[in-house]
């Protein structure tokens, strides 16, 4: 992806809005979930999840990132913000995520493939999140040098 800075920030606009949207969502059916208390984790990483993008969007253009990284920031910081709330969903319908999120998974275990699917998605996003935010505050201290 060689989109404009503009671009891309009208994109984590927009995609922000729809995360949040679905944490939104996410909250009306929680407590139907195998753990509800996961459940309301994911309503709440949709929420905060969103917001983050959504706010990100707004200064995406002020970041001094080359195209190349820019795109690998975006990518990072969105996968990272919507792997976040699918891997909790997962942990809270399945009641799986005991070896992950033991306080929120309440010793709650699920099968090895449910346990191993969110332990993939909340490890990588852990990578991907630090990646991408890492890269976004290389951004805005080289905009802060440039004057």
């Amino acid at each position: 992806m060689t989109a404009q800075p503009s671009v891309l920030g009208q994109r984590l606009l927009l995609l922000g809005m729809i995360l949040f949207m679905i944490g939104l969502l996410t909250g009306f059916v929680s407590g139907t979930f195998e753990n509800p208390r996961m459940g309301l984790s994911a309503h709440l990483e949709g929420l905060m999840n969103g917001t983050f993008l959504a706010v990100l969007g707004l200064f995406w253009h002020r970041l001094a990132l080359g195209a190349k990284a820019s795109a690998v920031a975006f990518w990072m910081v969105v996968y990272g913000a919507y792997a976040n709330w699918l891997g909790v969903l997962l942990g809270g319908i399945w009641g799986a995520g005991a070896s992950m999120m033991p306080i929120a998974a309440k010793g709650l275990t699920g099968t090895p493939v449910q346990e191993g699917v969110v332990a993939f998605l909340l490890i990588s996003i852990s990578i991907a999140m630090v990646i991408g935010v890492a890269m976004i505050i290389w951004g805005l201290w080289r905009m802060e040098k440039q004057g």
